[in-house]
């Protein structure tokens, strides 16, 4: 019925070619808003994604410091201006009074200062007079952590008093955002706190995931290829629809791709299917057909005869699933024939798992994926990985320094390519500049 993977049509249109330079309005860095403004001695108000795994044993010891070493270079940029930082961030997500110590911005006070070399200070305040006191004693090139910003319930809900009570605390009229992670949040310290400063800049690791995510979206260098796994359909059908006036390639793995197989009229045995989803699932596929996308689902499965690490399993052909089996990673017949597709893409987005990789039995498909964007890099393609899942894979496979990017935020980077603006983004203050017309930064 369909080679290796099932295509529904084939790609009518050649690579892209962009040449002019335009105007275009861009977002201001944290060196061009020093630029503007002599930093040493100012106040900088920064909000971090600083929320690290922690050990579950002692709630205290940090299992990951990726969040911690993402942000530094800002940091250090920032001490190196001679800025006084003042830190916002949170951790976890905190409900009701008493919060555990586990919460508390302290647990990483002392890692974020080795890191930055410099003694960073801790306040067990977010807003309010300690806070306060505490902020106007920096020194320049210092840095305060304020208290989990997310303690203040007035900070999901982008409180406006709770805003300018933040603002008024750092003293700061100078403002970072360098989480991306929370970026896709209109909270009070990622949105609503930049009514009260005069510029707004975005950090380096912010610009660096707007260059590559936007890069993939506004101005790809083609062939563009994304790879779509996970288990429902239903957290990725906006993604997938955006991506299909994009792409060239779209790969749908993970548990997702059963219900596409239910709405092409195949049994998939105990498999999850999303059966309100069927009628949406067909409609991609016919959209896929109708822009000439080539729109790939796997041919072979591996299934089980349930859902465990130790079950029984095989692999067969999708149109040969039995009752009672449920798949539960994709065959080898559809990684050859992803890997050889992959080798012509020139840009290659993944997100989601195209298995359950927590089952060594089940966890070919996700690693093949890994290692086939790992070589692809190698050969100059660009490789931009987002999403928890996806982004768990290549490291535990060791291979994040093989990707062009890795992406910081699971939800930030799905919505950033869908081509919604961020309210965390949307509020940094403006410039205007040429750029060309790609956004690659190399």
């Amino acid at each position: 019925m369909f080679s290796a993977f099932a295509k529904t049509t084939a790609v009518t249109g050649s690579h892209r070619a962009f040449h002019a330079s335009r105007a275009a309005s861009a977002k201001l860095g944290v060196e061009g808003l020093a630029s503007k403004t002599n930093l040493n001695g100012e106040k900088v108000l920064i909000r971090l994604d600083l929320n690290v795994p922690l050990d579950k044993a002692d709630g205290k010891t940090i299992t990951n410091d990726k969040r911690l070493r993402a942000v530094v270079p800002t940091l250090k940029f920032l001490k190196e201006q001679g800025a006084k930082v003042v830190i916002a961030t949170h951790i976890g997500r905190p409900k009701e009074e008493p919060f555990p110590d586990s919460m508390k911005t302290k647990v990483v006070q002392e890692r974020l200062s080795e890191l930055i070399d410099v003694d960073v200070q801790y306040v067990d305040e977010v807003v309010g007079d300690k806070a306060a006191k505490a902020a106007s004693e920096i020194a320049p090139g210092g840095a305060l952590l304020l208290e989990n910003v997310r303690f203040n319930k007035g900070e999901t809900k982008n409180n406006a008093d709770f805003a300018e009570a933040l603002a008024k605390t750092s003293g700061a009229k100078l403002y970072v955002n360098d989480a991306f992670g929370t970026a896709h949040r209109a909270h009070a310290s990622t949105a609503g706190v930049c009514a009260h400063m005069e510029l707004s800049a975005a950090g380096y690791l912010m610009e660096k995931e707007l260059k590559y995510l936007k890069g993939a979206v506004d101005v790809p260098v083609q062939p563009l290829a994304a790879i779509i796994g996970g288990a429902k359909v239903s957290t990725k059908v906006p993604v997938i629809e955006s991506l299909l006036d994009k792409c060239q390639h779209i790969f749908i793995g993970g548990g997702m791709i059963f219900t596409f197989y239910r709405a092409m009229g195949l049994s998939v045995g105990s498999s999850m299917v999303e059966e309100d989803l069927i009628p949406l699932a067909k409609d991609l596929m016919d959209k896929a057909k109708a822009k000439g996308v080539n729109f790939y689902l796997p041919t072979d499965v591996v299934i089980a005869d349930k859902f465990d690490a130790e079950a029984n399993s095989k692999v067969v052909a999708v149109e040969e699933i039995p009752d009672g089996w449920m798949g539960l990673d994709i065959g080898p017949a559809s990684i050859s024939e992803f890997n050889s597709t992959l080798g012509t893409c020139k840009t290659v987005i993944w997100n989601g798992p195209m298995g359950v990789f927590e089952f060594p039995k089940f966890a070919e498909g996700t690693f093949s994926v890994a290692t086939a964007l790992a070589n692809v890099t190698d050969k100059g393609a660009i490789t931009i990985i987002g999403g928890g899942d996806s982004v768990a894979a290549v490291e535990k496979m060791g291979l994040g320094p093989k990707m062009s990017h890795i992406s910081t935020g699971g939800g930030a980077s799905l919505e950033l390519l869908e081509g919604k603006d961020l309210p965390g983004v949307a509020v940094l203050s403006e410039v205007e500049e040429a750029t060309k017309s790609s956004w690659w930064p190399f």
